[in-house]
C-alpha cells in the first residue's frame, strides 16, 4: 500500500510483508521516512474540538465508489473506519443510520455542511474508492464542519487483498493527528484455538488439537499459524510483531518461535526439560519462560537464540507465568510459595523479590505498557475468576470484570487502554476485549474454544 498527502506531498509505505505465501498478505506495513510537508496556513485549526466537556462528534458516511467494481471495498472501508474510531472512545461517532437526512455527496465540493451541522457533527469524513485492476485507490478527507476546511487529507494505493487495512491505517493516523494517541487498529492478537476440531496426531490420549492463530485487533481476518496437530498454547508476540513464541506438546512441552514472514520455526530451548509460557523481553533480545529442567518449575531467561540461559527464581514451590516490565529490568510471575498462588515481582537479575497480591488465588499476570504502571491478573472471586489490576504506585487493586463466567489470561493493548482476555461468559471459551476502566466489553471470537490472547505492538 502506498500513501500520500493529498495536495501536500508524498509518503510511500513499504510493501506489505507476507508469511510463506499469501497467508499473511496485507498484515503489516513499514512506513518510510516522510518527505517534509509545507507549513499549514496558520489560520486553519488542524484539531477539531467539540462542545466544552464533550468529545468531538464525527460522521462517517459511505465512501463513494468511483466505479462499480469498487463498491464493496468502499462499503467495507467506511464501516470498519467507523468501528475503529469508536473503539478508542476519543470521538462520539454519530450512528450511520441517522444520515438519511443529509444529501449524499459524490465529490467533496458537494458536501452539505449545513445539514451535517444540524445533525450535530463537528467533523465529517469524506472518502472515495476507485478500483484499478487488482489495485485500489482510497482517498480520504476529514473536514471541520464549522470552518469547512479539510484538516486531514490522504491518498492510499495498493492491492485489494485486505481492504480493512485501509480503514485501520486511516483510523490510527486520525487518532495520532487529532488526539496525539497511538491507536491500535493495525495491531493484532494471537491466541490458541481448537476451532479446527481435529484430534492430536500420534500415540497419545484422545484429545483435541489446539493451534495458534493470529487475527486483527477486532477478531477479523483470523489466520492459522501452526499446523502441527499437537497441543499448541500460550502464544506471545515479539516486540516487532514479526514472530510468535508458544508452547507445543511434541509430545513433551517445549518452546517454539514461528517467524511469520520468513516461514521459519525455531526451537530455542532444544528439548532441555519441559518448557512453557515464553514471553519476549521489551527489546526483543531475550525471553522469559517457565521450565522444570532442574527438577522444579522455575522462571528462567535466555537469549532468543537459546543461549545465555539464566535461572531467575529458586524456590521449592512452583513459579510460572512470567511477564516483563516495560523497561525489561523486572519480571512479574505467579508463585505458590506462600501456600496459594500469588503475584510476585523480581529483578531480571533474580534479586529484590517482592509479593504483590493477597488474593485467595491469583495467576497469569501481565505488565502494562508505559505510561501506566500496573499489572493485570486473574483472581479467584468465587467459583470462577475475574480480571483485576494492581497499581504499582499506590499498591491498590481494582476489579474490572464481575462474575460473568470465568475470566482469565489478561493481555494489554500496546497503548495500555484496553485488555484482551479469555472468558466463558458466552458459553465456551472465547476472546473478549475490555477497557482498562472496565467498560465496553466486546466479544471477538465465536468458533470453537479460544484462549490465552496476546496483543501485538
Amino acid at each position: 500500500m502506498r500513501m500520500r498527502f493529498l495536495g501536500v506531498g508524498s509518503w510511500a509505505l513499504g510493501v506489505l510483508a507476507v508469511a510463506g505465501a499469501a497467508a499473511f498478505a496485507g498484515a503489516r506495513q513499514a512506513p518510510q521516512q516522510p518527505a517534509p510537508a509545507p507549513q499549514q496556513p496558520s489560520e486553519i485549526a488542524v484539531v477539531i474540538s467539540g462542545d466544552p466537556g464533550t468529545p468531538p462528534r464525527y460522521a462517517i458516511p459511505d465512501f463513494v465508489a468511483l466505479n462499480p467494481e469498487a463498491a464493496e471495498v468502499a462499503k467495507t472501508v467506511a464501516q470498519v473506519l467507523w468501528d475503529d474510531l469508536a473503539f478508542e472512545r476519543e470521538f462520539y461517532l454519530i450512528p450511520r443510520d441517522t444520515y438519511s437526512t443529509v444529501p449524499a455527496a459524490r465529490t467533496a465540493d458537494q458536501i452539505n455542511f449545513n445539514s451535517w451541522r444540524e445533525l450535530g457533527a463537528d467533523g465529517v469524513i469524506f472518502g472515495t474508492v476507485q478500483r484499478m485492476g487488482a489495485n485500489v485507490r482510497v482517498e480520504v478527507r476529514l473536514f471541520n464542519v464549522r470552518t469547512r476546511q479539510a484538516v486531514f487529507s490522504k491518498e492510499y494505493t495498493g492491492t485489494d487483498a485486505n481492504p480493512r487495512l485501509y480503514a485501520h491505517t486511516i483510523a490510527d493516523e486520525i487518532h495520532q493527528q487529532q488526539r496525539n494517541l497511538r491507536g491500535v487498529a493495525r495491531t493484532r492478537l494471537t491466541f490458541a484455538s481448537d476451532r479446527n476440531r481435529e484430534r492430536v496426531a500420534g500415540p497419545v490420549e484422545n484429545r483435541d488439537v489446539k493451534e495458534i492463530y493470529i487475527a486483527d485487533y477486532d477478531g477479523a481476518n483470523s489466520r492459522r499459524v501452526t499446523t502441527s496437530r499437537q497441543l499448541n498454547i500460550n502464544p506471545s508476540w515479539s516486540p516487532d510483531a514479526r514472530a510468535v513464541a508458544y508452547t507445543s506438546y511434541v509430545p513433551v512441552p517445549d518452546i517454539f518461535i514461528s517467524y511469520l514472514y520468513r516461514g521459519v520455526r525455531e526451537n530455542p530451548t532444544k528439548r532441555q526439560g519441559s518448557n512453557f509460557l515464553p514471553v519476549f523481553s521489551p527489546d526483543g533480545t531475550r525471553m522469559a519462560f517457565m521450565s522444570n529442567r532442574d527438577g522444579n518449575p522455575e522462571i528462567y531467561a535466555m537469549n532468543v537464540d537459546g543461549s545465555g540461559v539464566r535461572r531467575i527464581t529458586n524456590h521449592p514451590a512452583g513459579d510460572s507465568s512470567p511477564t516483563w516490565s516495560p523497561t525489561g529490568t523486572q519480571i512479574a510471575f505467579t508463585s505458590d510459595r506462600s501456600g496459594t498462588p500469588q503475584i510476585y515481582i523480581v529483578g531480571a537479575d533474580g534479586l529484590n523479590l517482592r509479593r504483590l497480591t493477597n488474593e485467595s488465588y491469583a495467576d497469569r499476570p501481565t505488565w502494562s505498557p508505559a505510561p501506566f504502571n500496573e499489572i493485570a491478573f486473574a483472581a479467584r472471586t468465587g467459583p470462577g475468576y475475574d480480571i483485576k489490576i494492581f497499581d504499582l504506585a499506590s499498591g491498590m487493586t481494582r476489579q474490572i470484570t464481575f462474575g460473568e463466567g470465568t475470566n482469565e489470561s489478561p493481555a494489554y493493548a500496546p497503548n495500555g487502554r484496553h485488555i484482551a482476555f479469555s472468558s466463558t461468559r458466552a458459553g465456551r471459551w472465547q476472546i473478549f476485549t475490555i477497557g482498562r476502566d472496565g467498560r465496553l466489553v466486546k466479544q471477538l471470537t465465536r468458533d470453537g474454544n479460544n484462549t490465552t490472547p496476546a496483543w501485538s505492538n
